[in-house]
């Protein structure tokens, strides 16, 4: 069995350059294979999240072919031994975790921003232009108007992108200025490690002294974390009265994030609060083409759509499915067509060639409550007519993320703030309501949604 991971291994190798073998899959080790299941040993859990993504379904597509279609499974083991090695040979920076004894490793920058992330390559688009709006007037306007700047969306919708672009804008204005990106759980390793060292007063004076500007990622991380919350909210104090922006991003809305301080909630609420919703269809079309542009990645207009109406669920899925569309592409020598992007995506996405609509949504949210699409796009205001309708804009607003203005008109000729106070109702109570979490669910299940 051990030699069928090594037949795989030496087919891919033959397919890429040595600097991307040598760099991504000559540090892992298979310790074992039992039954449909590989323990692949790798230096870190980074390495698990690219090769999944870039090179694992190549691998499991080479075993599935010599073992009669076996679906394979991977467990990752990390090794830390293994480091080394991938020091070594790659070209790539490979994140270590914070030890006690050890500091935090140094951000790639100073200033720790990702020099890949500008508002010159963020796509805009109705589900994101109040969030694009709010970062661009912080970084030009830094601690005048909406401070603290709080963004909140769902993962993979670019919040990460803006408070890099709002650090880039915010330098090219006086590069003197002093910059702080990094997440909360790397400010928490930080703060723990500095407790732990005696460096508190280090770390005071560069978070409260040394700080023009605060850009902090997945503020959540900090829930239940008394003593960490205790320092940020001073941290927080600090820069404020100094007139310093605070930009924080979090995957809810301040007051929905689980065991966090009402002090810190409110603070955050004294600003400007934006969401950043999942793109509507043109917006993730336009998001594929500037990710190609940028890659060198040539697709049609064809595929593009396709992959737009097939991936809807977030911007990195978006892209990730490209980048791994045009490796198999160059590795199997094709051209990315519409065939090769159905045929590539099949074996992720069993439903693929059949994208999910608006009516899709719509005919079994009617199926659901045993009611007439006819009823569904009337003017109805009957609580039986008027659940199902909202629960379906709901859905088609953010699995397909579908723009207000198209749903008033897929629902009737509705108009567009009537939508939009339809999709905000059913988000408020979903984890609440029983009867239209159980809806919800059933509908997407439905739908594979």
């Amino acid at each position: 069995m051990m030699a069928m991971w090594d037949d795989a291994i030496t087919d891919i190798r033959g397919r890429l350059s040595e600097e991307n073998f040598e760099t991504w899959l000559s540090p892992i080790e298979c310790r074992k294979i039992e039954g449909d299941t590989l323990y692949l040993a790798i230096p870190n859990s980074f390495y698990a999240e690219w090769i999944g993504s870039h090179y694992l379904p190549l691998i499991l597509d080479f075993l599935a072919q010599r073992q009669g279609g076996m679906n394979y499974a991977v467990e990752w083991i990390v090794d830390e031994k293994l480091q080394q090695a991938a020091l070594t040979t790659s070209s790539q920076p490979v994140p270590r975790a914070v030890v006690s004894n050890q500091a935090p490793a140094k951000a790639k920058t100073p200033s720790g921003l990702s020099p890949k992330y500008a508002f010159e390559n963020f796509v805009v688009g109705p589900s994101n232009q109040l969030a694009f709006a709010a970062c661009m007037s912080a970084a030009s306007k830094s601690g005048q108007h909406g401070n603290p700047l709080f963004i909140y969306g769902g993962v993979g919708l670019g919040k990460t992108h803006l408070v890099n672009a709002v650090g880039h804008r915010f330098l090219e204005r006086q590069s003197a200025h002093r910059v702080r990106y990094l997440s909360a759980e790397c400010f928490t390793n930080e703060f723990i490690w500095s407790l732990q060292n005696g460096k508190m007063d280090e770390f005071r004076h560069r978070y409260r002294s040394e700080c023009d500007l605060l850009l902090m990622d997945d503020i959540q991380f900090l829930a239940g974390r008394e003593q960490t919350q205790e320092e940020f909210f001073h941290t927080f104090n600090a820069l404020y009265h100094l007139d310093r922006q605070i930009v924080v991003t979090s995957d809810v809305p301040p007051k929905q994030i689980p065991g966090m301080q009402e002090r810190l909630i409110s603070r955050f609420q004294w600003g400007l609060v934006a969401d950043i919703q999942a793109p509507e269809l043109d917006t993730r079309i336009a998001i594929l083409r500037t990710k190609a542009e940028q890659e060198n990645i040539p697709i049609s207009n064809e595929v593009a759509l396709f992959l737009a109406q097939t991936i809807h669920s977030n911007v990195r899925e978006l892209e990730g499915t490209l980048l791994r569309l045009a490796v198999k592409a160059e590795l199997l020598e094709r051209t990315i067509d519409l065939e090769f992007a159905k045929e590539a995506l099949r074996s992720v996405l069993p439903c693929a060639d059949q994208a999910t609509s608006v009516e899709d949504i719509q005919r079994a949210a009617c199926e659901y409550f045993g009611i007439k699409l006819s009823d569904i796009k009337s003017h109805r205001r009957h609580r039986a007519v008027a659940i199902p309708r909202m629960i379906a804009m709901y859905l088609s607003r953010q699995r397909l993320g579908t723009s207000y203005p198209e749903l008033g008109d897929r629902f009737g000729g509705k108009d567009h703030t009537t939508v939009m106070s339809a999709v905000r109702k059913i988000a408020s109570i979903v984890d609440d309501d029983t009867i239209v979490r159980e809806a919800v669910q059933t509908i997407e299940r439905k739908l594979r949604l």
